[in-house]
């Protein structure tokens, strides 16, 4: 067994690794390299050596393990940033609770997000897409597909669904991109966390007046009322599923566009086709292929663990790598590199895997659907206004995709 923890925090992998150049769909491939070798430490921003889970059956055993804590307030935690640590002390949600904390508290708002509540959904969010691609048709060309579509879309939708005045976005949007830069400071990271808290709160005391049929007015009525949670623990949770709603399916919207018009091949494909199989089969396949949340999920060891033959120590931080292993080819047959629509990627891990597999992953796999089977269909000459290597990727933050994308038609 190697005992990587004597290796020079110098001669290990720097984590967040750059992607290559002419590559932005693909992981770094300092990473990516990893997916083939045993179980390595990689080094993070605070000269910590967490380990590194590349490989794709490895990273969904550790995810299941209760010996694996997602506290952030645990010693050893790889936190990705000064400030996501900062921003994180006194202000934990289910995402960073283990269980029993977080089982209680993710059961509060459970129900909004089952399936069949969502699918309910569906012809709001078909509405809601037609109207904003009238709107960017009826607009100059070229346009911003980001800020025409791709980011109203998901704010739209989880405004309603949450209760939140949607001529608010700015606010939101605003701050939310500041909490998942990497490069954000501690003080910056407070002020934007302290600035869509206090919203909440005083929406959440709306709420409690005047409660309406949306999530906040039931977290209003049946968790604060009842003195199940304070209405600042109800507004740090609004302010997870508020950011979380839109920021993440946004990128997905935007980026999937992108790598669609990169590989028209497989975009002619799913133009034409009118099965919702086989649109939910190409939205599994983008978000294997993309996987936006490149800077992995962070853990803790609670106790020693053995994997493979290396052993995780109690205390020891653990960088789950999503990105790298949803390209590991003992998952994913034939070439994982390819965006290949017909491929089975179900087993993918972009929502995660275990007890916290993402809450809202219904919702945004809904939305993709929608957005999918429809924009290139309304939009068949739809194509980039620039080129490709004039884009600016979101290499500083937590969530990848891109800040524009110029589109004409």
């Amino acid at each position: 067994m190697a005992d990587t923890s004597t290796v020079p925090a110098d001669a290990l992998t720097y984590h967040p690794s750059p992607r290559a150049a002419g590559c932005p769909f693909d992981p770094p491939p300092a990473l990516r390299e990893l997916t083939g070798r045993p179980l390595t430490r990689v080094r993070i921003w605070d000269g910590s050596t967490p380990w590194f889970v590349a490989r794709h059956d490895q990273l969904r055993a550790l995810l299941s393990d209760p010996r694996v804590s997602a506290d952030q307030e645990r010693p050893g935690f790889p936190h990705r940033s000064a400030g996501q640590q900062a921003g994180s002390l006194g202000r934990r949600t289910f995402l960073t609770m283990d269980d029993p904390d977080h089982a209680r508290l993710r059961r509060m708002v459970t129900g909004p997000f089952a399936v069949k509540k969502i699918e309910a959904l569906r012809p709001r969010v078909q509405q809601i897409v037609d109207g904003l691609i009238d709107e960017m048709l009826a607009g100059p060309t070229p346009a911003d597909l980001v800020q025409a579509f791709a980011l109203p879309v998901p704010s739209l939708v989880i405004c309603e669904l949450l209760g939140v005045p949607y001529a608010d976005h700015d606010l939101f949007q605003r701050n939310t991109r500041v909490i998942v830069r990497r490069d954000a400071t501690p003080e910056e990271v407070a002020r934007a966390s302290a600035a869509l808290t206090d919203y909440l709160d005083a929406l959440l005391a709306e709420k409690e007046r005047h409660p309406a049929d949306d999530l906040l007015s039931m977290l209003a009525t049946k968790q604060v009322a009842t003195g199940a949670m304070t209405r600042r623990e109800a507004a740090q949770m609004g302010v997870l599923l508020l950011g979380a709603g839109h920021e993440t399916t946004a990128n997905m919207i935007a980026l999937g566009t992108l790598a669609l018009l990169s590989h028209p091949d497989q975009l002619a494909r799913l133009r034409a086709s009118e099965d919702p199989k086989q649109v939910a089969g190409a939205v599994e396949e983008l978000l294997r292929y993309l996987n936006i949340t490149h800077s992995g999920r962070r853990r803790v060891a609670l106790a020693d663990i053995e994997i493979d033959g290396e052993v995780i120590r109690a205390g020891d931080g653990i960088i789950l790598g999503g990105e790298v292993a949803n390209r590991d080819p003992a998952a994913f047959p034939g070439n994982p590199d390819e965006l290949d629509l017909d491929r089975d990627a179900r087993r993918h891990v972009a929502f995660g895997f275990g007890v916290h597999q993402c809450l809202g992953q219904p919702l945004a796999r809904m939305e993709l659907q929608v957005v999918y089977s429809t924009l290139y269909r309304r939009v068949p000459a739809l194509a980039l206004a620039t080129g490709i290597d004039q884009l600016e990727f979101k290499h500083d933050g937590f969530v990848y995709g891109v800040y524009a994308l110029p589109v004409t038609w």
